[in-house]
């Protein structure tokens, strides 16, 4: 079997139709075995899915991706198991360990401080959210609707970092007031000009917000602290592969409609298991030095 994974400086790519670089892993009996980089020589869902299939790709991995990739792979016969991030070689394991679901096309949050989209090819979001992700913007700016390059550097108050594009060597890319990022953050770059540096302090109802297991939400709509109802407890005899879960681990759960939801083991004991659905970050306050790099 053979699994290709969105790939970039050793993390799961999070848009798959500007993916440049795919890690492609061999596995034979569960393991694997070798992998290799593999060059992005197309543009568009089409012609990556195109040359995944002439790799005899049987999977892949990846984080964002929206309903005309997922239709393209699936015509191409590939797997796919998208919601990924962090470590591609981690997340490869999981995939193997049956960790891994697929969130299919979708809009997902990122604890990176921003939010991810695959909006190649016209195809926004997959029917994943609750409205378009070009719905009007809630403010102005002469950046609002332009693609926007920016490097950045997140901390919290106490001047941990979190996260930092400077260190990726590489400037994130959205498109501004299109909902793809947190609220606060995209209305700071809103008006910035090229080259400018600007300091901002977001509270949580300008970054991420409450979490329901039952809707996802678009960063837009996302406000408020951490809601303590995404906090629940369930019997682990009621839960088959519960107790295979430990404090602090992050996993798939699926809602009523079947919908896989994020959450984290917040604690277990003998009997019960309890699970946190609110966004890592819901209830911070968040400090970003945003740099507009360009504007195309």
């Amino acid at each position: 079997m053979r699994i290709a994974v969105t790939y970039d400086n050793g993390e799961v790519f999070q848009h798959f139709g500007h993916t440049e670089t795919f890690k492609v892993y061999e596995v034979e009996d569960g393991r694997i075995v070798s992998s290799e980089i593999l060059g992005s020589n197309g543009s568009g869902h089409g012609a990556l899915a195109t040359l995944l299939d002439n790799h005899a790709v049987d999977v892949l991995i990846c984080g964002g991706i929206g309903g005309g990739a997922q239709a393209a792979l699936s015509d191409c016969g590939i797997e796919l198991c998208a919601g990924a991030s962090g470590d591609a070689d981690q997340a490869v394991e999981a995939y193997l360990r049956g960790e891994l679901v697929n969130t299919g096309a979708n809009c997902n949050h990122h604890g990176e401080g921003h939010s991810c989209h695959d909006h190649e090819g016209g195809d926004h979001c997959g029917g994943g959210c609750h409205e378009s992700c070009e719905s009007k913007p809630a403010f102005e700016g002469r950046n609002v609707g332009k693609t926007c390059r920016t490097h950045y550097r997140g901390t919290f108050n106490d001047g941990t970092q979190f996260d930092s594009s400077y260190d990726r060597g590489e400037p994130l890319e959205f498109v501004c007031g299109a909902g793809m990022m947190i609220r606060g953050f995209d209305a700071a770059v809103a008006d910035m000009e090229v080259g400018e540096v600007k300091d901002v302090h977001l509270m949580p109802s300008e970054a991420y917000g409450e979490a329901n297991p039952d809707v996802h939400l678009m960063p837009s709509e996302a406000y408020g602290e951490a809601n303590p109802d995404a906090i629940f407890t369930v019997e682990i005899a009621a839960m088959p592969g519960a107790e295979n879960l430990s404090a602090g681990q992050r996993v798939y759960l699926q809602n009523a409609a079947g919908q896989p939801f994020p959450v984290t083991v917040a604690a277990k004991d003998e009997e019960t298991i309890t699970f946190d659905a609110n966004h890592e970050m819901a209830g911070k306050e968040l400090n970003f030095r945003i740099e507009l790099v360009e504007v195309l």
